[in-house]
């Protein structure tokens, strides 16, 4: 991914990004945020939020939601869906998640939706998609629930930060 600008976040973007956060995830995310400093990384395929140097959350339009860096971090516990360990290989790959592998899922979670999926055993965070279907109807027998967007060690799980520029 290629940088194209990185810069401070006045305090009304932070306060618009946090208030979306907090409607998404609850009140309780509010206090991972306090005293932190917010930058913005802007590259060719995402607009990084990056909370005292780490890209903790990324932009898709105009909705923040956490990396897998950032889920692993505050441990959200909405919007989740989890799956049992014989899917936990093929997620980690980047695989889709298929209802068959899926034990347990946020019913508030509509179709469209982006959610963290998470391994049964340690509750980690493995990928982030965008749902196809309900949280409700995830735990059918058949069919794809989740498409992949973000997986443990893709590009976006290597993207680092250094003082001086951004690299994957």
């Amino acid at each position: 991914m290629k940088v194209k600008a990185r810069h401070h976040l006045r305090n009304d973007a932070r306060k618009k990004i946090l208030d979306e956060l907090k409607s998404i995830f609850g009140s309780e995310i509010e206090q991972f945020f306090v005293d932190k400093k917010f930058e913005i990384a802007e590259t060719d395929e995402y607009d990084f939020i990056l909370v005292d140097g780490e890209p903790i959350l990324f932009m898709l339009g105009e909705k923040p939601f956490p990396t897998i860096r950032g889920a692993l971090k505050f441990k959200p516990k909405r919007k989740r869906v989890i799956v049992d360990m014989g899917a936990v290989k093929f997620v980690s790959k980047g695989a889709d998640i298929m209802c068959p592998g899926i034990i347990d899922a946020d019913t508030e979670i509509q179709k469209g939706d982006l959610v963290i999926v998470a391994d049964e055993v340690h509750g980690k965070p493995l990928a982030i998609g965008r749902a196809l279907i309900s949280g409700e109807e995830m735990m059918g027998d058949k069919g794809k629930a989740i498409k992949s967007i973000h997986y443990v060690g893709d590009r976006m799980w290597k993207f680092e930060v250094s003082e001086t520029s951004l690299n994957i």
